[in-house]
């Protein structure tokens, strides 16, 4: 039986990899940027792309899970909105991960500087 702990970290986990996963696709990254402008329908923001309107659901619905965005439905119309909460969690861990590829990349800029100084003399 996992403690609470790692069962709060394990589901965190697994949000983070919805997240991630639904930020790797450029059509889904395009959706979550037009909608950082407001909520819009699901032909609105078909429009620009050359899909079908079930593709764009389907993107929607990995969006949603991830959950991204937020549906709402009034009779036939459906309309999308931005959920940042998620982007929020993303950022966090990536800012954890930030300190340390900040700490290589500056290690790296040292060594190349000692080299090409070891190298000129």
């Amino acid at each position: 039986m996992l403690s609470s702990t790692k069962a709060t970290r394990s589901s965190s986990e697994a949000r983070l990899d919805l997240i991630f996963r639904a930020l790797g696709d450029r059509t889904r990254r395009a959706l979550l940027t037009r909608l950082t402008h407001g909520p819009a329908m699901i032909t609105e923001l078909a429009a620009p792309f050359r899909l079908s309107l079930p593709a764009v659901s389907r993107h929607i619905r990995v969006l949603e899970r991830a959950r991204l965005v937020k549906r709402t439905v009034d009779g036939r119309v459906h309309r999308c909105a931005l959920r940042t909460e998620p982007l929020q969690q993303a950022e966090q861990w990536i800012h954890h991960y930030r300190r340390f590829w900040e700490g290589a990349l500056d290690s790296l800029a040292r060594y190349v500087e000692v080299g090409r100084e070891k190298h000129h003399r």
